[in-house]
């Protein structure tokens, strides 16, 4: 069985991504970003997806974090992608609930090989720290151009904006994981009745 890895670097004149990235990981991950609240969320992406995860990132944070918290979330879905290979055998649609004391997210995945967010999640106030919340919309409009997945964000409920996100990625990882699962029941068939993903 081919071993479900990727390695991208994406060089512009805003950022310098590497991400690394193995779907069949124990949850391994190292964060150079320079943006520390996401390195904290991509921790949850690799921890709760088992997703082995390598991130490192310079770019102009002296103007502010956007370009460098959107190029991670196309970096991101650009290995996503190339790992996951011709998606023969897998389950394709994952999905995940997951709380952390009042919040509540719900995020799910298809690996359609069609790009599309839908994101219903709003914040009670502006900045976490110092990180705009306004640019987690932008990581993941990234992520599901460059994977090519139909993903659905939404949060239910939550008062605290920590909360709220980490609910957020907890159930991103999660949700990934599953949809990336293989189901032994299909050996060597798409999951579609295209024949294509």
């Amino acid at each position: 069985m081919a071993a479900r890895t990727a390695s991208i670097e994406r060089n512009t004149r805003e950022t310098q991504i590497r991400v690394e990235l193995n779907l069949d990981g124990t949850g391994a991950s190292r964060f150079a970003t320079g943006v520390p609240f996401l390195d904290h969320m991509l921790d949850q992406v690799a921890r709760h997806g088992l997703i082995d995860l390598v991130v490192e990132a310079s770019g102009d944070r002296e103007i502010d974090d956007h370009h460098t918290v959107e190029d991670i979330g196309i970096s991101l879905g650009m290995a996503f992608d190339k790992a996951l290979g011709d998606k023969k055998g897998l389950v394709r649609y994952g999905h995940s609930y997951v709380p952390l004391d009042e919040a509540l997210s719900r995020v799910v995945v298809d690996l359609s090989g069609r790009p599309g967010l839908e994101y219903f999640v709003d914040f009670p106030r502006a900045r976490i720290g110092s990180f705009d919340v306004d640019l987690f919309r932008e990581f993941f409009q990234g992520f599901v151009n460059h994977a090519k997945v139909t993903l659905h964000v939404d949060s239910l409920r939550g008062r605290n904006a920590h909360h709220i996100i980490e609910t957020v990625f907890k159930a991103f990882g999660r949700a990934l994981r599953m949809a990336a699962s293989r189901d032994a029941r299909l050996g060597d068939v798409m999951p579609s009745t295209k024949g294509t993903l």
